[in-house]
């Protein structure tokens, strides 16, 4: 029975839904935009049900006021678009390990790497994998022993192998630049929604004063006014701040993730590559 070749185009969960996949764990911009519209809505249809029974559940609608900001509503949205793009982002490590499961070298432990041997080693891997470009080990294991088989430089395997790993990590890192932005912009939602809320409740309380109310029911329907701009302040601050600190922890911990894996391309490499670098006559197998 043939081996069925592993292919990020049928494991990717961009690729299965149509989408163009991005470089290795990167995020393709608009599918996680439709993700986190379906999370968004995941979120509120279940809320709608609780809404006015509960002080918890009214904050992320604000009561329902039309004259209250709506800044919760951007501040949740926010949220899902981070957290749609680190589940993707899991989804694709997922398959990116996949290629350390991969026998590409031989269990023989006299196996020393040279021209012809990396030779060998290639075809394995096209033979097991359809686009090894696809996947961060085998992009690097490729690039390192195509210079080896192209040069002849054994030297430079491992010279290679380190720019590789490093260039790997640099491409990594700058995948989390829009999403510490978006983590970057939900407090700050927050904060614009406490400066509504405040201008909201010191314009009412002025309005109060002004109006030189006698009548003490008037004046305390007044001043609950005044409390419900106060309310608005408060609580997108507090919607805010909690799901900044729930998207922060949870990008720490994919980063985390992705940064462990990283580390295991580069043992692998060393392990059963630059290990098997032997001081012979660079011309054999040529």
């Amino acid at each position: 029975m043939e081996q069925k070749k592993l292919s990020r185009r049928l494991s990717d969960i961009e690729c299965i839904c149509g989408f163009r996949s991005r470089k290795f764990t990167d995020v393709n911009f608009f599918f996680s935009f439709l993700c986190s519209v379906v999370l968004f809505l995941a979120i509120y249809l279940p809320l709608g049900f609780f809404r006015g029974k509960h002080w918890m559940v009214d904050m992320f609608f604000h009561g329902g006021d039309a004259n209250r900001s709506s800044i919760p509503y951007y501040t949740v949205f926010f949220g899902c678009w981070v957290l749609a793009a680190l589940l993707i982002k899991l989804q694709k490590l997922h398959v990116q390990r996949k290629a350390l499961e991969l026998q590409l070298l031989p269990d023989d432990p006299g196996f020393v790497l040279t021209c012809a041997t990396a030779k060998t080693i290639l075809e394995k891997m096209n033979i097991q994998v359809a686009n090894p470009r696809d996947f961060v080990l085998l992009d690097r294991i490729q690039r390192a022993l195509m210079n080896l088989k192209n040069l002849g430089n054994v030297s430079a395997v491992a010279e290679c192998l380190n720019t590789q790993a490093q260039n790997d990590e640099d491409y990594l890192s700058g995948s989390y630049i829009t999403l510490k932005g978006f983590i970057w912009a939900i407090p700050v939602l927050g904060f614009i929604g406490t400066v509504l809320g405040l201008s909201e409740a010191i314009g009412g309380f002025g309005t109060v004063v002004k109006s030189g109310v006698d009548d003490p029911k008037e004046l305390i329907a007044a001043l609950g006014n005044v409390t419900g701009g106060l309310s608005t302040a408060f609580e997108t601050t507090l919607i805010a701040l909690v799901i900044a600190l729930v998207c922060q922890l949870l990008m720490t911990m994919v980063l985390s993730r992705e940064e462990h894996f990283l580390d295991e391309c580069s043992d692998y490499c060393h392990r059963c590559l630059i290990s098997k670098i032997r001081s012979i006559d660079l011309s054999e197998g040529l």
